[in-house]
């Protein structure tokens, strides 16, 4: 959401001249106008605005490219009147995004059994799956406190200072110390090492980072995952790991297949991924996805009914448009589709073209 701001004097009204009576007086800009105006004059006025804006197929600065294939188009326009949170009145729906939780549970190799349905939900976005993932590991670490009647009250966090603002939103809304391991010279990830030092027993977990902010690094979750292993036993502690894999998630699984960051590594209890920054995706898609239902607590998960049978839910909010949500079954081989709003063959295949340019670059400066 963008803050408003207070306009000068000069600046509330919307002038738009054109040959029609209904906008021959500017409209107020702060104000509900006194008299309605017909929908076509206010789609103009409000268009023309619009044409302010940049071109977003020119913006290579937002974490997103701007381009999706016209049936993705089609198939959001066809569903954006549908608030899918009515699990009853849209289960078609819920079903899809209950194969795209479970397609990137098994992506991350989550230990699932062949019949076991895995934990997650979809997002708008990475920032509110950090959010729910945060308050998943307070919620725990305080019902263990409470449990050996220890104190609950100052929980932290461990990052390094190369994470994206949603860590600093979650510490400073959720009321927990944010601890960062400081970058340095030559090293612009969190160091695994300093990181561990810096964990006590009111850290509710260390959160690792596939896919720097700064410069797209992967963070060394193996061997955060060791050290933890270790000082978890020397301690007591049962600290776990988050790995934000925003940026990351759906390029390690391809291009480097062999590299441990995700649950094979078994401090890693949750996972976050955007859908929107590979490429052939508008932004606002995201997931959280956890080891096991243990790693959720129950009293997080709220059951409603007053819109039909029992559903559970565990967001930020309630109402959710269907256009922000894996709907866009892009049918890329005939015996197969791919994730809803994301094709990993069309992501490992940019990729490519990247790791080429960049190779056709070094060769021409050197």
């Amino acid at each position: 959401m963008v803050l408003s701001k207070i306009a000068s004097q000069s600046d509330v009204s919307v002038h738009s001249t054109f040959a029609s009576r209904y906008v021959r007086d500017s409209l107020p800009r702060f104000k509900m106008p006194d008299n309605s105006i017909p929908k076509e004059a206010a789609y103009q006025i409000i268009n023309d605005e619009l044409m302010l804006d940049g071109n977003p197929r020119l913006n290579l600065a937002s974490f997103v490219t701007t381009w999706m294939e016209p049936e993705c188009d089609k198939l959001m326009m066809d569903a954006i009147n549908k608030n899918y949170v009515d699990m009853d009145e849209y289960p078609v729906t819920t079903e899809l995004q209950n194969r795209c939780v479970n397609m990137i549970a098994h992506l991350f190799n989550a230990p699932l059994g062949d019949s076991e349905a895995a934990v997650g939900v979809g997002t708008v976005g990475s920032s509110e799956a950090i959010m729910l993932a945060g308050l998943a590991f307070k919620r725990k670490w305080q019902n263990k406190r409470k449990a050996e009647g220890k104190p609950y009250d100052k929980p932290n966090i461990v990052t390094g200072a190369n994470v994206q603002v949603c860590w600093e939103k979650f510490a400073r809304y959720f009321e927990v110390e944010l601890k960062e391991v400081k970058l340095r010279e030559g090293y612009y990830v969190m160091d695994p090492v300093k990181a561990v030092e810096m964990v006590d027993e009111n850290t509710i977990c260390v959160a690792a980072i596939l896919g720097s902010t700064l410069n797209g690094e992967f963070e060394d979750v193996k061997l955060l995952n060791d050290l933890l292993v270790e000082k978890n036993k020397e301690t007591g502690w049962d600290t776990p790991i988050h790995v934000d894999a925003a940026s990351g998630g759906f390029i390690a699984p391809f291009l480097y297949p062999e590299l441990e960051w995700d649950f094979r590594l078994p401090l890693v209890k949750s996972i976050n991924v955007s859908g929107h920054k590979y490429g052939l995706v508008y932004a606002g898609i995201g997931w959280v996805i956890w080891r096991s239902k243990e790693d959720l607590p129950e009293e997080l998960i709220f059951h409603i009914n007053y819109l039909g049978a029992d559903q559970p839910t565990f967001t930020l909010n309630f109402s959710k448009g269907h256009y922000l949500n894996p709907i866009s079954l892009m049918l890329k081989h005939p015996t197969m589709f791919f994730f809803f709003f994301f094709s990993p063959i069309d992501t490992n295949l940019c990729i490519c073209y990247l790791q080429v340019l960049a190779k056709s670059l070094l060769s021409i400066t050197n």
